[in-house]
């Protein structure tokens, strides 16, 4: 059997009965454009592990085609290939399941980019400014760290305005043009935020003019989420603030939560995080306007 034909029977019959649909979906968009055109065409029996750790290095820099995948892409095209063959093993299709064998590529954790005091009060500004209630969702996601997809599936049923605070329960995402509403990104993500009293005002004038059972809506209408990151684009060109992608409003709330001091117990269980070294090894270093308060204010014994 050829490793293209059993990588569509592990999609179909594993992957799909076991995983979300946005997984399904990317690990089929991996097999179509990274796996099956270097190793599609090989029989089962004849992926060695010497093959597969050179479709790997050349997966990090094609010098024919001058390409290369991050170190991060990469690994989880690994993850394909070795789980795809760990099945293959235990039907008997190959013989033994070198792939765990592969030297896999160092990962590199991504720079943390999150607003500056100075914008992020600029773009609460102009949010309030606009009288655009779909935009507000904007100022929560600051001061609660939600994702954009459960911003955008949070529904009135889980905010409590007598007690200042909302669950998550579920996200949302689309695939192929479609919109899928599932369980949060992890078990951790299930969570009770309780949110500033600041806030009460903005989710008092939504729920007055609210037409579904959204919280975020636009014409009476769920806002997806390419339509949402395009808005808050926009919003971010008005302001001439440069482009930062919509996660950054998370990253923006962590780092603000730890300048104020809260500890990271607290603030790992409000981001959904699995523990606190996952928070602080990603946020510990962001910090760049608090430090230099702090280095300022111990400059202050020199002086």
């Amino acid at each position: 059997m050829k490793y293209k034909e059993w990588l569509e029977i592990w999609l179909n019959n594993y992957v799909k009965i076991t995983c979300k649909a946005r997984t399904s979906d990317i690990y089929r968009y991996r097999i179509e454009h990274c796996i099956a055109p270097h190793l599609g065409e090989y029989e089962l029996r004849d992926l060695t592990l010497p093959t597969l750790q050179q479709f790997v290095a050349n997966l990090l820099f094609n010098p024919s085609s001058g390409k290369s995948l991050s170190a991060n892409t990469v690994n989880g095209v690994i993850s394909i290939v070795q789980n795809s063959l760990k099945i293959a093993l235990s039907l008997g299709y190959v013989g033994a399941c070198d792939a765990n064998k592969i030297c896999r590529p160092r990962t590199v954790e991504k720079r943390v980019e999150c607003f500056s005091l100075l914008e992020q009060k600029q773009i609460e500004m102009q949010v309030k400014n606009s009288k655009k209630l779909k935009l507000y969702g904007i100022v929560i996601c600051m001061y609660t760290g939600l994702r954009l997809g459960e911003l955008l599936a949070l529904e009135w049923k889980n905010v409590d305005l007598n007690a200042c605070q909302l669950t998550v329960e579920k996200t949302c995402y689309y695939v192929n043009g479609q919109r899928v509403e599932d369980s949060p990104k992890t078990k951790n993500s299930w969570r009770v935020i309780p949110f500033p009293k600041q806030l009460l005002p903005l989710f008092q004038e939504m729920y007055k003019a609210h037409k579904t059972e959204y919280v975020v809506e636009a014409n009476g209408n769920p806002v997806s989420v390419h339509s949402y990151q395009r808005s808050f684009e926009l919003l971010l060109k008005k302001l001439q603030i440069p482009h930062k992608g919509f996660h950054s409003l998370r990253h923006t709330f962590a780092t603000r939560a730890l300048e104020c001091g809260m500890d990271v117990k607290t603030l790992a269980e409000i981001l959904g995080h699995a523990n606190p070294t996952v928070t602080l090894k990603r946020y510990a270093h962001s910090m760049q306007e608090y430090k230099i308060q702090m280095m300022n204010k111990l400059g202050k014994l020199l002086t």
